[in-house]
């Protein structure tokens, strides 16, 4: 099978970006996926969210 040929964007993100991944459990964390799910940018969220602490 002939490998996915390398993208700008492929390159671009490697050099530029960190990616994150959380996982919430459904039964005990179900608040949180809630809210989530409420907010129109949830990366933006979070990252307010992260800055508003750094900032205390």
């Amino acid at each position: 099978m002939a490998e996915k040929k390398e993208t700008p964007q492929d390159r671009y993100h490697r050099a530029h970006t960190t990616s994150v991944t959380i996982r919430f459990m459904n039964n005990t964390e179900g608040d949180i996926l809630k809210k989530l799910s409420s907010v129109p940018n949830k990366a933006g969220y979070i990252k307010s969210l992260i800055r508003a602490d750094m900032a205390k």
